[in-house]
């Protein structure tokens, strides 16, 4: 029950990644290891790059609607405008001019930015992790050996890891032990 929140659940990351040590120790050769680490390293680059091709796209369109808005704002206060209305009785009102309320202001430029910017960064690094997976989803299936042997390896990983949670869940649970100890 408490795992379901974040802040309550067990630091298992800490074994699991000396498990996932150990199994590319034994399993894997040296070649595998390299391998492996090369692939690692293309997602890495992918996305590091598909990112800052995102926030720079982001911040160009940022710049492109900016520069839109302004000249709409500007076609808008060069236009000529009614300035009273005049009623069928013959009374007459005068319009208040909203050009100033329409301007582009500081914080609409400084929001634009920054939700393009982030937009483009979400973006980029999600295409990005997928062409980087992609080609790193090449880069092991090259050669059918190490392919065999990382699969393997990867089996024997999730079977130990999946044995530790059989474990976990056949001891005593917190919840068990909360209405033992209040009996």
């Amino acid at each position: 029950m408490s795992a379901s929140l974040a802040a309550l659940r067990p630091n298992r990351s800490k074994d699991l990644r000396q498990l996932a040590e150990e199994h590319l120790q034994h399993d894997l050769s040296q070649q595998d290891r390299d391998l492996l680490k090369r692939a690692g390293g293309k997602v890495t680059t992918h996305t590091g790059i598909a990112s800052l091709v995102g926030v720079g796209l982001g911040v160009y369109f940022a710049f492109r609607l900016r520069a839109m808005r302004v000249a709409y704002f500007n076609a808008f206060r060069a236009m000529e405008k009614p300035v009273e209305i005049r009623f069928a009785d013959g009374r007459t009102e005068p319009i208040p001019d909203i050009s100033a309320k329409l301007s582009p202001s500081r914080w609409g430029d400084a929001a634009t930015y920054f939700f393009f910017s982030v937009g483009g960064l979400f973006l980029g690094g999600e295409i990005g992790l997928l062409t980087g997976t992609a080609s790193a989803s090449r880069t092991i299936t090259k050669d059918p050996g190490s392919r065999e042997r990382i699969e393997k390896a990867f089996k024997n990983y999730r079977i130990d890891v999946l044995k530790r949670e059989i474990q976990q869940l056949q001891g005593k649970s917190r919840f068990e032990e909360f209405f033992t100890s209040s009996s």
